[in-house]
């Protein structure tokens, strides 16, 4: 039993000590090259310190617990999106960090975590008996994503956006509704970007009136990358180009490379085997987090679980292919590897509650 123990443990904190060193020596070499990174590493240090204590606090939380409380914080979370909006600090322009002395703390990030448990609870306790039944349930799942998404639209944060919805779509695929309302999910999804790309395309200013100067620019970067014309791809490209096997390019400026571009950053510090490295990490918790779900019989359970795995899946896919040229880019951290405060917190608290559930 012991050994079953360590070996699920070393399945769980082996991978995940290796992409905080990468990120930590990342950070390093940040700091050297770049005087604006110089302490990133000992931020970075003490977010993932502070990390390792919120693992242990939220593994000994019982889930119940988090789950009978779960809609106040959801709603406290909603109120610190309001409030962001007014009195919030404005970087590359979104309006997303509340700005203290010594830290900043992003609300958006928090929601992650108050979403998943608020989605997996409300679904969990709505019975199937039919398509009314099915669309009941679909609307309210809908209605408690989009209240946070539209906060969070305003900011703007495109990336966190697309984390609500795909955390969203990973419970309702546990809840397992008819394959009709994908169909007509994907007709209404096909007929929005359709209106979108026609308006772009022949109606700017209607379209700028609609969704705003800043969240328009944030559309024209995605259309840039369409269009292969990215200051910032161009740079990491050629970061990872002139990289070798256990030998980084170096001395390439890549702009925001300690968030959006540490795939690219990490190459050209440590070469391409860091990049292999990190990509097998991610493998092995993927695969320890899906053999969790599908062993996990308690159906709320699973709805968490699911939806954690779609986010944090989709954050890997997303951040290394427009690190690669292959996404647009839009913003969105490497867990666990990318600089940052309130992401590292959130995906530790994850940690926590799926330690615990692992327990039961």
């Amino acid at each position: 039993m012991k050994k079953k123990v360590f070996i699920d443990k070393l399945f769980l904190f082996g991978p995940l000590f290796i992409l905080l060193s990468i990120s930590l020596i990342n950070m390093y070499y940040a700091g050297i090259n770049n005087s604006v990174y110089q302490d990133y590493l000992f931020k970075q240090a003490l977010w993932f310190g502070l990390g390792f204590f919120v693992i242990f606090v939220f593994s000994i939380i019982k889930p119940k617990i988090l789950f009978k409380y779960c809609k106040y914080l959801y709603f406290i979370n909603v109120i610190l999106l309001i409030l962001v909006l007014f009195f919030g600090k404005t970087i590359n322009g979104s309006r997303a960090w509340f700005d203290f002395k010594f830290f900043s703390f992003q609300p958006s990030e928090l929601m992650k975590f108050s979403l998943a448990l608020y989605l997996s609870e409300v679904l969990s306790r709505e019975k199937k008996h039919g398509m009314k039944e099915e669309f009941k349930a679909i609307i309210k799942a809908v209605i408690i994503t989009l209240i946070p998404s539209l906060l969070v639209f305003l900011e703007p944060d495109t990336g966190a956006i697309m984390i609500y919805l795909i955390l969203m779509l990973g419970i309702i695929l546990v809840y397992k509704i008819n394959i009709k309302w994908y169909i007509i999910s994907g007709i209404i999804l096909l007929a929005f970007i359709g209106s979108f790309a026609y308006l772009y395309y022949f109606n700017q200013d209607l379209l700028i009136k609609l969704i705003g100067t800043s969240f328009f620019y944030r559309v024209d970067r995605i259309m840039t990358f369409v269009n292969n014309d990215s200051f910032q791809l161009n740079r990491a490209l050629i970061s990872i180009g002139t990289s070798l096997f256990f030998r980084g390019s170096g001395g390439v400026y890549i702009p925001e490379a300690p968030t959006d571009f540490i795939i690219a950053l990490s190459i050209s510090n440590l070469g391409i085997f860091s990049f292999i490295l990190i990509l097998i990490c991610f493998y092995i918790l993927d695969f320890y987090f899906l053999v969790q779900l599908t062993q996990t019989k308690n159906r709320k359970y699973k709805m968490f679980i699911a939806g954690f795995l779609m986010m944090f899946i989709f954050a890997q896919v997303q951040n290394i292919g427009m690190n690669l040229g292959l996404f647009p880019i839009i913003g969105l951290p490497l867990p666990f590897v990318s600089y940052g405060g309130t992401n590292i917190i959130v995906y530790f608290m994850f940690l926590g509650v799926l330690i615990h559930l692992k327990k039961n």
